[in-house]
């Protein structure tokens, strides 16, 4: 590996290269034994700026005028990826989980300085409204929920997951 130093005379040259608009590939080749990035460099090191213009990009380019062209749109239905095999399938929703966080007496509910290990810690509602509580009901041994709430956290992974909506092929 050759180090290169930059002399006066291939500064100036430089110069004189990046104003007339040449590209850093460009005057590497020019200036020989030296890569565009070291150009770049160098460039950047001398606050060079105020390239003139490649007389190709100099001016914008016309655009070629088009007749005027009426086009209707059509709605289409939205589908993405591949829909060559896709199968139409009616799924059925499931029924929304009856919720029973909202019906936790007023005298179980417990603030979070109020929760011992006997004490369900379940969180009900929004931790930064004033109506936030715990559910406060007896936790089942070993576990900081009472018996709903141990339900609704622990469930065995074959409850979990959702039947296949694919069609089985016999």
């Amino acid at each position: 590996m050759t180090v290169l130093t930059w002399s006066d005379d291939r500064v100036e040259q430089l110069k004189k290269l990046w104003e007339s608009g040449l590209s850093a590939s460009q005057i590497a080749a020019e200036l020989g034994n030296v890569t565009r990035n070291a150009v770049i460099g160098k460039v950047h090191r001398l606050g060079l700026s105020g390239r003139a213009k490649a007389p190709s990009t100099a001016a914008p380019r016309q655009r070629k005028a088009r007749p005027a062209q009426h086009m209707m749109r059509v709605a289409r239905p939205v589908s993405r990826g591949n829909t060559a095999l896709a199968h139409a399938f009616e799924a059925e929703m499931e029924p929304d989980p009856i919720s029973y966080d909202n019906v936790v007496p007023m005298s179980q509910r417990l603030s979070l300085l109020e929760l011992n290990e006997a004490t369900c810690h379940w969180p009900v509602g929004d931790p930064s409204s004033p109506e936030f509580f715990f559910c406060g009901g007896k936790a089942l041994g070993g576990l900081p929920y009472c018996a709903h709430h141990s339900r609704v956290a622990y469930q065995p992974a074959a409850d979990r997951r959702r039947p296949s909506a694919k069609p089985q092929i016999k």
